[in-house]
């Protein structure tokens, strides 16, 4: 059904219009109890599903990558669909509109996504008191919502760390987890910020500041990540892992888009970056030992592709393009498939099984 509404409708529409379209009526289907609770029991994914990462309980090891609610507007949405978290962002500093259109094509012949937003969104202090409404509620508190950060287009590359950690402030109180994004490709010279060397204060800073807002907040203290390029060299991935390591960082994500491609301008998502991001993710696990937590995200279409994602060393997984084209059944049929699979309970590093 979800592929002939697609054919007919969406793939006519102008990508990034089609997303706003499908979004909107995301978040308006939550907004209405009966339907919505409908729709969540449709969608619910089985109980067992249900794992234990930072002390913090995910309802499903399979969660929404940043970059589908830029401003925390769709929270409650999109885990009605079956999300068992939501990474929101990327959020910066101060507000900014993204790049000029069009800035998101369909590469229909290989159900993938290119994209130059740019970072598009409201700014941190718009998306800390939406988070901070969400977070007033009880239905809201169990909510599992990771923000991902970084940094604003007008701020240089030498005043990063403190753009980072403003933000990191400001949200640090209502996330259950932070990432550094230091990896998309739609800002200039942000992947430069990858460098061990230019990565370290950025982190440093951002811990500072995230460990003094949730303070101040009476919380514990938030787990930090990064999230990194599938463009990194074998040794430049490496080389974050040891710097993780050493910072005692909570985790990393792998991958963000990737720019190996000649299909135009932007990151390209979806089937292509599968292959890398496995590569990165087992890399990862043999540096960092059975206990670090990796969210691997990049390419997962299928439960088959989750499935791969965990086996190489991934703590939780998520996708966002797989959506686009799978439609609204996309979670659910990615978390029930790993919920039910014997071969992964108690197995999975970097988390307690519940």
């Amino acid at each position: 059904m979800y592929r002939l509404l697609f054919d007919l409708v969406f793939r006519r529409m102008d990508p990034e219009r089609a997303h706003d379209v499908a979004f909107r009526l995301i978040r308006l289907v939550a907004r209405i109890p009966l339907l919505r609770d409908v729709v969540r029991q449709a969608f619910r994914s089985a109980d067992t599903g249900a794992v234990h990462v930072w002390g913090r309980r995910f309802p499903s090891r399979f969660g929404v990558a940043a970059g589908f609610d830029k401003n925390a507007v769709g929270v409650a949405g999109l885990t009605m669909l079956g999300f068992g978290f939501v990474e929101v962002g990327t959020v910066t500093a101060q507000p900014q509109p993204g790049n000029e259109l069009p800035r998101l094509w369909r590469e229909l012949d290989q159900r993938a996504l290119r994209n130059r937003m740019g970072f598009n969104n409201e700014g941190s202090v718009a998306v800390a008191q939406r988070l901070r409404r969400l977070r007033a509620t009880p239905a809201g508190r169990r909510l599992v919502v990771g923000v991902n950060i970084g940094k604003t287009k007008v701020t240089p590359a030498e005043f990063a760390a403190t753009d980072y950690a403003a933000s990191a402030g400001r949200l640090a109180p209502y996330a259950d987890y932070l990432v550094v994004n230091v990896s998309s490709p739609n800002t200039p010279g942000l992947r430069d910020l990858q460098s061990v060397e230019a990565l370290r204060p950025i982190l440093e800073a951002t811990r500072v500041a995230a460990d003094e807002a949730t303070a101040a907040a009476g919380r514990a203290p938030v787990p930090l990540l990064v999230k990194i390029a599938p463009d990194l060299s074998d040794a430049d991935v490496d080389a974050v892992a040891e710097l993780a390591a050493e910072l005692g960082l909570d985790g990393i994500v792998a991958v963000n888009t990737t720019i190996d491609h000649d299909l135009g301008p932007g990151g390209l998502s979806g089937p292509p970056l599968l292959a890398r991001g496995l590569d990165v993710v087992a890399r990862l696990r043999s540096r960092l030992g059975p206990d670090a937590v990796i969210i691997g995200v990049g390419g997962i279409s299928t439960p088959a592709d989750a499935r791969e994602y965990i086996a190489v060393g991934a703590t939780l997984v998520q996708g966002y393009t797989g959506l686009i084209y799978e439609g609204p059944a996309y979670a659910s049929r990615i978390a029930r498939a790993l919920a039910t699979d014997e071969s992964l309970r108690g197995r999975v590093r970097g988390e307690a099984v519940t």
